[in-house]
């Protein structure tokens, strides 16, 4: 198995810059090697002082061509869950713990791969500046990666959703967590029986983010 060299994301996060400084800043990271084979850097959007930010796992495929967030079907599976709990898409803060695609190939294809622990903790750097400076008062953590990324420990997500939970993030104690499953595990059920109560309760669990703002 190929080594390699993940130094973490710190020496190339400007200190005390905004939104726009971050982002500036992010296609240069070098953090870790997933920049070698993705098209682009994927970073945050919405506004600077969004009171709800949303995190998921890393760019896909077609947020990695775009080099926007949530822009794919899953994205917009998101906004239409978002609308049905009240809140406007445009006022969320939305990210990922991990902001280049991760992928394998499969002939002209590039499937999803999951971020290792090892990417999550080497863009920790960047979320954090993100927290820093958007300043929630909830964080919406969308599936196990995100959680890992938000709070620094692994979640059991059937169990711990849904419901705001106890802990907040280091470096935004501020700010109240709110744990549910990423869209794309919603999307994929998209024609079956389990389809439309599991939409529900992605749902209901924005709904309970929501009531807190």
């Amino acid at each position: 198995m190929a080594e390699f060299a993940r130094p973490g994301a710190e020496q190339w996060v400007p200190d005390d810059a905004g939104l726009d400084g971050l982002r500036a800043a992010a296609p240069d990271c070098r953090g870790c090697e997933l920049y070698r084979d993705a098209t682009q850097v994927v970073f945050g959007s919405g506004p600077d002082r969004a009171r709800l930010m949303l995190v998921g796992e890393q760019p896909g495929d077609s947020e990695d061509k775009a080099g926007e967030p949530f822009v794919g079907p899953a994205g917009r599976l998101l906004a239409d869950a978002l609308a049905a709990a009240g809140v406007r898409a445009e006022d969320a803060y939305v990210t990922n713990a991990v902001k280049h695609f991760r992928f394998e190939e499969r002939g002209k294809r590039r499937l999803h791969k999951s971020p290792a622990v090892a990417h999550i903790e080497a863009c920790h750097p960047w979320l954090d500046a993100e927290f820093r400076t958007v300043r929630p008062d909830v964080v919406v953590a969308l599936g196990a990666t995100a959680a890992r990324g938000v709070l620094g420990r692994t979640v059991r997500v059937l169990a711990e959703r849904g419901r705001v939970l106890d802990e907040r993030p280091a470096v935004a104690p501020e700010a109240r967590v709110v744990l549910t499953v990423h869209p794309s595990a919603v999307l994929r059920l998209r024609g079956k029986p389990e389809f439309d109560p599991e939409f529900d309760g992605l749902v209901a669990d924005l709904r309970t983010a929501a009531d807190l703002l």
